[in-house]
């Protein structure tokens, strides 16, 4: 284990576009390098994000694949095209590379329980001592972790696509005032409009660890300027009151949320090349 890195030292993996903090993605083979052991110090409550590109050479395909436990290899193995396969198995080595910076140990010995819905956590050796959480997104060839300690955290990461049928989907998970709103925008910015209603509603929904069954049973109430900002949510009984919602900025064509308990310390994070 290396000398504890502080909040400072961390580097940010950013870029600026209309003076707003767009996340930006870094390679996943700058992660998966062994010789990176340096331990990174997370304050209760903060959240820490990175953003990873799913590009990996067949020798970081390789060692990404073996940090990965026999279930993770499975539901690789079962996934059709060979470019999900590869991303999945990327994505996934991806996490245990961010996580064993938390944990202070090696990728290969980052471990996992599941809760009943699927949602992974850390096993216990690691939860009980460090209460680190984590959650990931993935889609297109990129990946979203987000980090934090202490509270449970979830983040939605996704690549907006106008061949999506948006009205059918919004009508059958979405509450009729979202949809409405949706369908009530230009032609041109219903399915930015919808994916922005989505990542906020899965994120909320990860970071309570439901699928989804449970986007209809919360209603996400978008302002004009809500990118960088929490946005208004209202939730069933079933669901857990008092999480936040955070959409982040994204380059043009991606939406992106995080949500927690607390969002007073979001950040944006990678290493130095």
């Amino acid at each position: 284990m290396g000398a504890d890195r502080k909040d400072g030292d961390l580097v940010s993996n950013v870029c600026i576009r209309n003076h707003s903090v767009v996340i930006s993605f870094q390679s996943i083979a700058r992660l998966a390098e062994i010789a990176r052991q340096d331990h990174i110090h997370l304050e209760p409550n903060a959240i820490h994000l990175w953003g990873i590109t799913l590009d990996g050479s067949d020798p970081c395909l390789a060692r990404c694949r073996g940090w990965l436990d026999e279930r993770e290899r499975d539901r690789a193995a079962r996934l059709v095209r060979a470019e999900d396969r590869e991303r999945y198995v990327l994505a996934h080595g991806g996490l245990r590379a961010v996580l064993s910076r938390y944990l202070g140990v090696g990728p290969d010995l980052v471990g996992f329980d599941h809760v009943e819905s699927g949602k992974p956590m850390l096993v216990k050796k690691f939860r009980d001592p460090s209460a680190v959480t984590f959650n990931l997104s993935h889609a297109h060839g990129r990946a979203l972790i987000a980090v934090s300690r202490a509270q449970e955290v979830g983040v939605d990461l996704e690549r907006v696509r106008s061949d999506v049928p948006v009205e059918n989907l919004s009508r059958r998970f979405f509450t009729q005032s979202e949809h409405s709103i949706i369908m009530q925008s230009a032609p041109e910015q219903r399915s930015a409009r919808f994916f922005r209603y989505w990542v906020a509603k899965e994120a909320l929904l990860k970071a309570q660890g439901i699928g989804l069954r449970g986007l209809a049973g919360c209603e996400i109430m978008l302002g004009t300027d809500g990118v960088g900002k929490d946005v208004q949510i209202r939730v069933r009984s079933h669901l857990q009151n008092g999480l936040r919602v955070r959409l982040l900025p994204c380059e043009n064509g991606w939406e992106a949320a995080v949500a927690a308990r607390e969002l007073g310390q979001v950040r944006l994070c990678g290493f130095e090349p």
